[in-house]
């Protein structure tokens, strides 16, 4: 009896854990073949990480669904932040086909000179050498994921603010009802709806990354612009689809974010946050007593006291304004920067201060001559600066009409060579704690090979051609017209005499402006739209312009930056970036969205409604900052505290505080 009960008990054992083995096994057949983000195990169990979307050249595309996109963040300051504006949504019912298009905001140009001109107005002689037929205007994400409603959607811009710091001007005020909104993402939740993060973490883990046919919805007045391009100005062709080191894919162990083919300024903040989480730099070959002092620095400014006002900033303009101002205090107290004394002119340690490209050359004229961060003992550095112009590279080494420039990037291949093999330093990081500040339109193709490691800032701050969020720096683009006073001029109109409400001149580089004047060159006497401008000393016609006008456009060339982005600041006109994924300059800190507009390409049909629905009191809320953040992009012959020079070596510290790996 008691053995037949033994076998009873071993043969449905053994069905019991057949069914169970069957069970498992389907269910892991069904995740395979039906759930969208292929693991059923981190969906059940996991739920808190961030979905594997895979690398983006093998990846399918997963659209959003509709309540993914509704909740599309475009606010990501953390609570200790001073920034007292909560932002203002409003949701504009458009009744026209023409107002259907869902808007939401992105970003800027730039040019190119070959000759020593300084005037923004000689771009018809700069040198591009990149096919342009690869970049696509791209419809918005909505459009694309289907089933969303384009007749409603909400702009996002600014932000009310509370405080006010001692003797500064109080933020203009007006009886108009609280319809304010924040220019951004279409698809952004009202202030009262979207949720708080009280941590980097809390944000990780609601992320998600988005992937979307770059194909799907060309525009056929853009796509015949780029056919008709001729061969000879071509940008420098450089890999897109190249995956290394300086991939924007950012990853980490645990987590890894595709960048969708348009990238919204709300979710570049959400990338930028994610990689100052998850982000870290070649771990050093061997440890150095120096390396402490970030990783303190870092721990300091994370865990920073809060800091509501202070007499010099405004704390609204920052993401975080406790954690600029620690950051900043640290940088002034720790930093030492060794640079490099190899290399000849005029390449290297050739500064070239005025033209479009000056950030570059004036950085490197006041980083060479600094005394206060500038060591002479490399073994005290925390950063080394490699002094090369990308400016005077293409000026003295590209061979006109060859569009080709490997013999540039051989250059700086052996320049970075020769430092390898006299110090032991750059071999120590692969150069992580090495940065370039570049201006020119091909830096990026230029200093991928051997400088990817590098911290780079740039003014072609793109997202498709490799930025990297939380390692690479977005570099002012300022046109310099005196050299001895960069200053002059500065200022503009008071808002009762800017009768324009919108202006740009320039002329026809790349897709975006050709589109731009199509619709809207001698259409509207409001729109004050050009191409090229006749010539006018010192420009006058132009400063005049944008000293006028309330709004002033700032649409990409050839590559996505463009020096108006800064002279719209210079002139205190709010600026209008027409520039899908370009990264605005010290991203890491500003809020751009509380004194900047953003836009889509695609959008440009509707760019005088959308600069009409914004009311009078949020436009002079964000001129009023346009003023108060100006500081921060201004050139001096002697460098003051938070000027342009400043502020960029803040954001290559800051990067480097929060990338650093410990050995």
């Amino acid at each position: 009896m008691g053995q037949d009960y033994l076998s009873f008990v071993k043969l449905e054992t053994k069905r019991f854990l057949w069914f169970i083995g069957l069970t498992f096994t389907l269910i892991l057949a069904f995740q395979y073949f039906e759930l969208p983000y292929g693991n059923v195990l981190v969906n059940l169990f996991y739920s808190s990480k961030i979905p594997v979307s895979g690398d983006r050249t093998d990846q399918i595309a997963q659209p959003p669904s509709n309540s993914e996109i509704s909740n599309n963040m475009t606010n990501l300051n953390k609570p200790n932040s001073t920034d007292g504006d909560a932002l203002e949504m409003a949701n504009i019912t458009k009744t026209s086909e023409e107002k259907k298009t869902a808007t939401s905001f992105g970003f800027a140009l730039k040019p190119q000179l070959e000759s020593n001109k300084t005037s923004e107005f000689y771009e018809s002689d700069k040198v591009p050498v990149e096919d342009d037929s690869k970049k696509s205007y791209n419809g918005s994400v909505t459009e694309q994921a289907g089933g969303f409603d384009h007749s409603i959607y909400n702009v996002t811009m600014g932000s009310n603010n509370s405080t006010n710091s001692p003797g500064e001007e109080k933020e203009p005020s007006s009886s108009a009802q609280n319809t304010e909104s924040s220019y951004t993402n279409p698809l952004s939740l009202s202030s009262a709806m979207q949720p708080k993060y009280s941590t980097v973490a809390d944000l990780i883990n609601i992320t998600s990354g988005l992937s979307i046919d770059s194909e799907s919805n060309i525009s056929s007045v853009g796509k015949e612009n780029r056919e008709k391009k001729d061969e000879n100005f071509k940008p420098l062709q450089n890999d897109v689809n190249a995956q290394g080191k300086n991939s924007p894919i950012i990853s980490s162990k645990n987590s890894r974010m595709s960048i969708p083919e348009v990238t919204s300024i709300s979710e570049m903040n959400k990338l930028m946050l994610q990689s100052h989480a998850s982000y870290r730099s070649m771990r050093p070959l061997w440890s150095s007593a120096v390396d402490q002092e970030p990783l303190q620095a870092r721990s300091e400014i994370e865990n920073a006291p809060i800091v509501k006002d202070d007499p010099n900033l405004y704390a609204p303009l920052y993401h975080n304004f406790s954690l600029f101002k620690r950051s900043y205090e640290l940088m002034e107290q720790t930093l030492k920067v060794y640079v490099y004394r190899e290399g000849a002119k005029p390449v290297l340690h050739s500064p070239f201060l005025t033209g479009i490209y000056a950030s570059e050359g004036w950085f490197m004229k006041l980083m060479e001559a600094n005394t206060k961060f500038v060591t002479q003992d490399p073994n005290k550095a925390h950063l080394f600066y490699l002094p090369f112009s990308s400016r005077m590279l293409e000026e003295a080494l590209y061979v006109k009409n060859s569009h080709s420039h490997k013999n540039l990037i051989e250059y700086l291949n052996n320049y970075v060579g020769m430092i390898g093999g006299k110090y032991p330093f750059w071999n120590r990081t692969g150069g992580a704690d090495h940065f370039l500040v570049a201006c020119h339109d091909w830096a990026p193709a230029e200093t991928r090979e051997r400088m990817s490691n590098c911290i780079k800032a740039l003014c072609n701050a793109d997202i498709k051609e490799g930025f990297v969020f939380g390692k690479d720096v977005s570099l002012p683009e300022t046109f310099v017209i005196n050299s001895r006073s960069p200053t002059k001029d500065l200022g503009g109109f008071r808002v009762s005499r800017r009768a324009n409400l919108a202006f740009f001149a320039g002329s026809m580089h790349g897709y975006v402006r050709p589109i731009l004047l199509e619709h809207w060159e001698n259409k509207d006497p409001d729109m004050k739209i050009f191409g090229k401008l006749p010539k006018s000393k010192g420009n006058k016609d132009y400063i005049h312009y944008m000293k006028s006008s309330k709004y002033c456009i700032c649409a990409r060339g050839y590559e996505v930056n463009s020096p108006r982005v800064v002279e719209a600041i210079f002139y205190e006109c709010v600026p209008v970036i027409i520039s899908d994924n370009f990264v605005p300059p010290f991203f890491e800190v500003l809020n751009w969205e509380s004194f900047a507009v953003f836009m889509l390409e695609r959008d440009i049909p509707n760019l005088k409604s959308i600069l009409l629905s914004i009311p009078t009191k949020t436009y002079l809320r964000m001129q009023m900052r346009i003023k108060k953040v100006q500081r921060h992009f201004l050139w001096h012959v002697n460098p003051v505290k938070y000027d342009v020079f400043h502020m960029i070596l803040h954001s290559v510290w800051y990067n480097r505080v929060f990338s650093i790996n410990a050995a």
